[in-house]
């Protein structure tokens, strides 16, 4: 049985609709920020100390990790599908659900959270817009599935989700 990867802008619901759409199906929930942090500590921590080219290589590792497994429903962090590695290895097993957000919803979900490093410093809605900017092309290129999430409940994601993809189930 193939995996589901979520996947999206931070603030897109990939955790929360994940966990929901494990409870539908019965499946493991699996989130690859929640395995480097169980693994090597912090996100926010890995990127002061280390940098980002760090951070991502621990992407790298934990989707080579995953690709072995079947059946899962895998979250994966805002900037993993950047790297084409990352990509390749879950797809081999895994279709890629693209969790669609407005830089308006993602400014009201994000706007109090303040554990993101890539957005800290500035204006949030410029550095969400210009986040979407940059991998808005990437994002539409990898998914195999498209869900819009502006206005819906995680129920409702999860919901479609499974319509999209009923062999899935």
């Amino acid at each position: 049985m193939k995996n589901v990867i979520l996947y999206g802008m931070m603030g897109a619901g990939k955790t929360t609709v994940g966990a929901e759409l494990a409870r539908l199906t019965g499946r493991k929930f699996v989130d690859t920020d929640a395995l480097i942090e169980e693994k090597y500590g912090k996100i926010s921590d890995i990127f002061n100390r280390f940098g980002e080219a760090h951070f991502r290589a621990l992407e790298e590792e934990t989707a080579g990790i995953l690709s072995e497994t079947d059946g899962l429903i895998i979250s994966v962090g805002g900037g993993f599908v950047l790297g084409d590695t990352n990509v390749a290895k879950l797809k081999k097993n895994g279709k890629f659900v693209y969790l669609r957000a407005s830089v308006s919803t993602l400014l009201q979900r994000l706007k109090s959270d303040e554990s993101r490093p890539l957005l800290r410093g500035g204006e949030l809605s410029e550095k969400l817009e210009n986040l979407q900017n940059t991998r808005g092309k990437i994002y539409q290129n990898c998914a195999d599935i498209f869900v819009d999430t502006d206005g819906k409940t995680p129920v409702e994601i999860a919901e479609e989700i499974l319509r999209k993809i009923p062999e899935e189930k």
